[in-house]
């Protein structure tokens, strides 16, 4: 039997509280070698666990090397803490966003490469079943040739969600923290994104990072698309109301993605295909086919 995995989890917030559960739960490949937050409360939590605590991922690094470390520390921090494990030849899983600008992103991807330090960033959507489904329907070519492609992503965070500082910051804010993930989507089923316009707005918080957002995309193959965002929209469109992926939303089985093409339509998540009767055109009787997540 392999030795198991030593991982540690550095940030124990909201998302990295789901790392360590998920970690704990594959007792036999994966052991939890230490927990490092700056928190009291996180060290009491770490104790209770039996798991090492380090105030610094610095202190951790400089003690005991793990196999690798999920980078859950708030988004301002993930390049500093992806070039200390760089620094100590130690992979990691860094949470989206990479870092809050492309300087700093290009900067630790770059010494990574020189390194040889793999990096993986925690874009999960890839891998769920229906959007496995969603990448084997269209290149089959159900679709015909895309042209066109929307996201939505409107939800609304509660008040309390800001009561931490960072959350009201410069990198924080829907676009890295949400739409980054339908972004990543976008590109893995429609291809590269080479072409960008948008606008951003902080009308219902005034905070310095914004609340709604808007985007023009032009993809590789010439097909375009449209993403709206906003985290302060009471709505059913978000992947997260939609997917029933977490059982902390509420799942309303509606669709928040919308790919088009020469010979029908996908909606996401619900993977409905419309199509004319006959390969008709718009006068024609359309009908939709649903297909299951194992398709």
């Amino acid at each position: 039997m392999s030795t198991p995995i030593r991982l540690a989890v550095a940030g124990v917030g909201l998302i990295g509280r789901r790392h360590v559960d998920l970690v704990m739960a594959v007792k036999s490949d994966v052991h939890l070698a230490a927990i490092v937050d700056p928190s009291p409360v996180v060290k009491q939590f770490a104790e209770s666990l039996g798991v090492r605590w380090y105030a610094s991922l610095a202190h951790l690094l400089a003690t005991d090397v793990p196999d690798g470390v999920i980078i859950a520390t708030p988004s301002q921090l993930h390049a500093e803490h992806g070039l200390a494990c760089v620094n100590a030849r130690c992979p990691m899983l860094i949470e989206k966003p990479v870092a809050t600008s492309v300087t700093d992103a290009e900067r630790l991807v770059d010494a990574a490469k020189v390194a040889g330090v793999p990096i993986l960033v925690g874009h999960h959507r890839r891998h769920n079943p229906i959007i496995a489904t969603a990448k084997a329907l269209l290149d089959e070519g159900h679709l015909g040739k895309v042209t066109t492609v929307h996201s939505t992503c409107w939800l609304k965070k509660p008040d309390d969600y800001f009561n931490l500082q960072w959350r009201r910051q410069p990198g924080a804010g829907p676009l890295m923290i949400n739409a980054i993930h339908d972004l990543d989507l976008l590109r893995y089923l429609c291809g590269e994104i080479v072409g960008v316009l948008a606008l951003s707005s902080n009308l219902v918080r005034s905070f310095p990072v914004e609340d709604t957002a808007v985007s023009l995309l032009r993809f590789a193959s010439g097909a375009l698309g449209t993403l709206t965002l906003s985290d302060a929209v009471a709505s059913p469109w978000s992947w997260e109301n939609s997917s029933g992926e977490n059982s902390a939303f509420a799942n309303t089985l509606e669709s928040c993605y919308h790919i088009g093409g020469t010979s029908g339509s996908m909606s996401i998540p619900d993977l409905r295909i419309w199509k004319h009767e006959d390969a008709g055109h718009w006068k024609s009787p359309i009908k939709a086919t649903s297909f299951p997540k194992s398709y």
